[in-house]
């Protein structure tokens, strides 16, 4: 989701510094220079001191992308603009045009409006790596009811991590982006690219993984009595609460997993139960790396036999990147192991792919940011 963290802020660029921004080559329908046309012509007035951009492939999936480095004189601003195809009804989808929850996402604002033409439009003034770390993210995305995703951000800085920030906001304005997004300019080049691209899947939901709706559902009915849930969400094979229990608000979330025995050697340490479950137990402070302070977070890790993965840590704060809310999370330990391990988790997402299959990243889902 929004402004995901790479590993590392790297090194802050000089005020006066262009990033490197390449027009690449490729042998499909939509070429960058088409991209980067259509996206100065929608610029208002202003300077472009730098551009880049990449087209379409006839061969494999394909991202074209246009980029700029624009001048208002109010100071030096990257904005972007790509391209590409999702399932109209999936989850995915679904993901780009739903305004996510704070726990998740540290932000100013957020919108998101269903328009004429039955497209799905959001708006979400944020941040890369969250308030006042980096440069303010201000995106605009538009899923179009035949699938096509059309994604735009813009920056208070010159290049997206690592730059130096060059003015108070990002310079276009929230109609300004909307209309960006939206403008029929577009209209020719998503055509070219859906006819490319071929029809995206009905759905993006990997096989043997529950949907969002399921693993949270779970995640609340395994909660233990008393705890009032003040928010929930999900993503496919990813559930979230943020509970009460009295003491304050605390985060906690979950990966249902299958799939993943290639995981296995990060479990070499772990215990090791009768059915051959291994388990890994951690607490640490800062657990998500986004410097809340104060913050702690309590992690139970599991991998069966099969390859079937389910991890969950619980937070001491009401959200990623937050200060604590209370002195711990509002589950023990023992209560994570219980979720992890419960015997309702393998029964989600019907069937379950065998060892190694599935595995699609080493990681987690795109919203489990800390895991």
């Amino acid at each position: 989701m929004l402004g995901e963290r790479d590993g590392g802020k790297g090194s802050v660029a000089s005020a006066g510094e262009i990033p490197h921004l390449a027009v690449e080559k490729t042998d499909g329908a939509v070429t960058a220079e088409e991209m980067i046309d259509v996206l100065k012509a929608l610029l208002p007035k202003g300077d472009v001191v730098h551009e880049g951009g990449r087209g379409s492939s006839k061969v494999g999936p394909s991202m074209p992308y246009a980029a700029v480095v624009f001048d208002d004189g109010k100071g030096k601003a990257q904005i972007s603009l790509s391209l590409n195809t999702v399932g109209p009804d999936g989850e995915m989808a679904d993901d780009y045009v739903t305004c996510p929850s704070e726990a998740l996402v540290d932000q100013d604002s957020c919108t998101a409006e269903t328009l004429a033409d039955g497209s799905r439009f959001m708006l979400i003034r944020g941040f890369v790596y969250g308030r006042g770390e980096g440069a303010k993210q201000w995106r605009a995305t538009m899923v179009t009811p035949q699938g096509v995703l059309v994604d735009a951000s813009e920056y208070d800085s010159p290049v997206e991590k690592g730059g130096e920030i060059t003015r108070s906001a990002p310079p276009l304005t929230a109609e300004q982006m909307k209309s960006l997004v939206t403008d029929a300019s577009w209209q020719p080049l998503t055509e070219e690219f859906r006819a490319e691209a071929r029809n995206p899947p009905a759905a993006d939901t990997r096989p043997g993984e529950p949907s969002g709706e399921d693993v949270t559902k779970t995640l609340t009915q395994l909660l233990p009595k008393g705890m009032e849930v003040t928010d929930r969400g999900g993503d496919v094979g990813y559930g979230y609460v943020v509970v009460d229990d009295g003491k304050g608000r605390s985060f906690i979330q979950i990966n249902v997993q299958p799939g993943m025995s290639d995981l296995a050697s990060r479990f070499t340490d772990a215990s090791e139960l009768p059915d051959g479950t291994r388990v890994l137990e951690s607490q640490e402070a800062d657990p998500d790396a986004k410097g809340g302070a104060g913050t702690v977070g309590w992690t139970v890790d599991t991998l069966r036999p099969d390859g079937f993965r389910v991890v969950i840590p619980a937070f001491n704060a009401p959200g990623q990147g937050q200060d604590a809310s209370r002195e711990r999370p509002a589950l023990t330990m023992d209560q994570l192991r219980a979720v992890a391990l419960d015997k309702k988790w393998p029964t989600l997402g019907g069937s379950r792919p065998g060892p190694g299959a599935g595995a699609r990243r080493p990681g987690v889902s795109a919203r489990a940011q800390g895991i």
